[in-house]
């Protein structure tokens, strides 16, 4: 039995609206889209769904308490619930600069997770230092 699902295109600034038929949890075909990347999106959104994930990892000594990071590819979204829980056992303790990798291969799945912000030692962590 084919099923219809509706989308929405976010490969390009069209948003087209796509309407996908789908068999036994596969791709059959996609009408709205008005250029290729619109069945390369249905395909891989039907098929094998994956987002970015954006979140932030603790830090300790720093000047914040929590950096923010992003993964480098998108991730499958059933495994998106255990890179988070992988992520909240991580605590950073020395400075950061922005694109960072903080966990390489996350999970085995090819991912890096990078920091999206710099973060240096807390004004505290500084004056414990000795002097220049």
């Amino acid at each position: 039995m084919i099923m219809q699902k509706k989308l929405t295109c976010i490969e390009c600034p069209r948003g087209c609206r796509l309407l996908v038929d789908i068999q036994d949890c596969r791709f059959v075909s996609v009408t709205g889209n008005t250029c290729p990347k619109g069945e390369t999106y249905a395909i891989a959104e039907v098929e094998n769904p994956a987002r970015i994930v954006t979140t932030t990892i603790a830090a300790a000594g720093l000047s914040i308490k929590m950096i923010p990071v992003r993964s480098s590819l998108p991730v499958p979204k059933p495994a998106i619930p255990k890179v988070l829980e992988y992520l909240r056992t991580i605590t950073v303790t020395k400075p950061v600069n922005l694109g960072d990798i903080l966990c390489e291969n996350i999970l085995g799945l090819g991912v890096n997770v990078v920091a999206t912000r710099q973060v240096g030692y807390s004004p505290e962590q500084v004056t414990k230092s000795p002097g220049v």
